[in-house]
């Protein structure tokens, strides 16, 4: 059986992203950020997005290319203290900002990956993290029911790929990336090179193709990933 070619061009991929998505971005700061897949989506315009993301990113990058150009509805996050644009709308009501413990978010996340529809944890008990979850009780303790978390898609950034999705990341820039790619119902990867199947080790192997829908392959990095240092 010959594996299909998933490599394809940005604006394609991109445009299959509609108004309403649900949408989860890899990265942690700029790390595993998929910066240039979310320029696109900033270019392309689809309306009334829920982004999940780690963080808010910063200034001028990222989600807040988003946030400035009136695209999303709701964020889901464990923090957004590094964003005054964030900051900003959440208090004047612009956008809707969920936050969630990140230990929690990448369970959510995970849960949703490996086909469970939630966990049990006692984190959050007594606090505002519980408002609105059913507590649970188990062999006489008491927890709160954590639902899985899905999307529409997941961007990601990859160092390198081949040509059928099977991805390495490079150091702290696997995070969120490997747990969203399992929990979306579509994945796009931008990769800083791509190469023939075969081109990566299977130990260098950090996620499956099996988990990718489309890879772009960047001809260059624009100065916003400068942050990271290789």
């Amino acid at each position: 059986m010959k594996l299909p070619e998933k490599v394809g061009m940005i604006e394609d991929t991109i445009a299959m992203i509609g108004d309403g998505a649900i949408v989860m971005l890899g990265g942690f700061g700029v790390p595993g950020t998929p910066f240039c897949l979310i320029r696109e989506l900033v270019r392309q315009r689809p309306r009334g997005l829920t982004i999940i993301k780690n963080d808010a990113n910063e200034v001028g990058m990222g989600v807040d290319w988003l946030l400035e150009s009136g695209q999303v509805a709701r964020l889901i996050t464990s923090h957004v203290g590094l964003n005054p644009t964030a900051v900003r709308m959440m208090n004047e009501g612009t956008v809707e900002v969920e936050f969630i413990p990140q230990g929690i978010l990448a369970e959510r996340i995970r849960a949703a990956g490996t086909g469970m529809m939630g966990f049990v944890t006692d984190i959050g008990l007594g606090t505002p993290l519980e408002d609105g979850k059913p507590r649970v009780t188990i062999n006489g303790k008491i927890g709160l029911l954590e639902t899985a978390l899905t999307a529409d898609f997941a961007l990601l950034h990859a160092a390198r790929a081949d040509c059928f999705g099977n991805l390495f990341f490079a150091a702290s820039a696997r995070n969120f990336n490997p747990l969203m790619a399992m929990a979306a119902s579509k994945t796009i990867v931008e990769a800083e090179s791509v190469g023939s199947l075969g081109a990566l080790a299977p130990e260098d192997i950090h996620l499956s193709g099996t988990f990718v829908d489309h890879v772009v392959e960047l001809s260059e990095l624009p100065g916003v990933y400068g942050v990271v240092k290789r």
